[in-house]
């Protein structure tokens, strides 16, 4: 028999797989049958306890992640198993959903949503997307994503590493508080880390001037939370991720002025799937023929 490995889904192509077992686990349920055999895992995406599963697999020698975060992996991962994550298959989805947020804050959509449900007709001008300075902090490939979204709507791009790249013009992260007076809009997408752990503050929120706007789709403990309630509205938030997360109805952050909240659903709208369908085909395909993967971050001690 040859080495077993479980899938979110039924593959749509089985050549060039050689004598894997692949069986589907869509993280709902418990897992199929004895899992001490599990050579390859790929973590069904946005289910809770997807990860649980690893314990029983000591056999483990990769991890695929379809998250471009992986730091809520590596405390699960086994000695020797390499880790993948799912960099660039939420790259369109998350810009996107950045996209609507600004454009949402800038052109008051909550306030005509609020106004449509009162009956009310009470129009006013609002601010505008063109014209302002965005400041994309963490610019990674999601972070040129967003930029691409954003330039057609003459919007002028300010984009900040962890590292400078000058011959591309990124800024480095000790630039941020330079950079931050001036910008009209900024973008978090940092993952959570130690060094970004809480990275925005207070220190960085009141340098942002009166109306400026926030919009975090990266990770939720990037952002102070108590820093952003102290604001009480002199700087607008628009968050798809928060700390903590999932919010607990009583929270005062769904009540903070000047603040909209989504659920952490910016990376798995309708365009995710198909891309991460491909990926993980191409990924098995890979392991089944003991050819490198892709994403690799974290190296194991080998596929044989």
């Amino acid at each position: 028999m040859g080495d077993r490995v479980l899938v979110p889904w039924d593959l749509d192509r089985s050549d060039g797989l050689g004598d894997l077992r692949v069986e589907v686990y869509d993280g709902t349920g418990e897992p199929p049958g004895d899992l001490s055999d599990v050579v390859f895992y790929v973590a069904p995406y946005g289910r809770a306890g997807a990860l649980r599963p690893v314990a029983r697999m000591p056999r483990l020698r990769g991890l695929q992640l379809l998250t471009a975060g992986y730091e809520h992996a590596l405390e699960v991962l086994p000695e020797g198993a390499a880790l993948y994550n799912g960099r660039g298959l939420h790259d369109a989805s998350t810009a996107e959903h950045a996209l609507a947020l600004v454009l949402a804050a800038q052109r008051d959509l909550p306030r005509w949503t609020a106004d449509q449900r009162r009956h009310t007709w009470a129009p006013h001008y609002t601010r505008s997307l063109a014209g302002s300075r965005v400041l994309i902090v963490g610019y990674g490939s999601i972070g040129a994503a967003i930029e691409q979204r954003l330039v057609p709507f003459e919007a002028e791009v300010v984009r900040l590493a962890r590292r400078p790249r000058p011959e591309t013009g990124v800024h480095g992260i000790s630039d941020l508080h330079r950079l931050l007076p001036d910008a009209d809009v900024v973008v978090i997408v940092v993952p959570h880390t130690p060094d970004t752990e809480k990275m925005f503050g207070a220190r960085e929120f009141a340098l942002l001037r009166d109306d400026a706007l926030v919009v975090n789709v990266g990770r939720g403990p990037v952002l102070d939370t108590e820093a952003l309630l102290a604001e009480k509205g002199r700087v607008r938030a628009f968050l798809d991720v928060t700390d903590p997360e999932p919010l607990p109805a009583d929270h005062p952050l769904w009540d903070a002025p000047g603040v909209h909240i989504t659920p952490h659903v910016a990376g798995g709208s309708a365009t995710f799937y198909p891309r991460a369908r491909r990926f993980v085909e191409e990924q098995i395909r890979r392991w089944a023929a003991g050819e490198p993967l892709a994403n690799e971050v974290r190296a194991g001690a080998g596929q044989g």
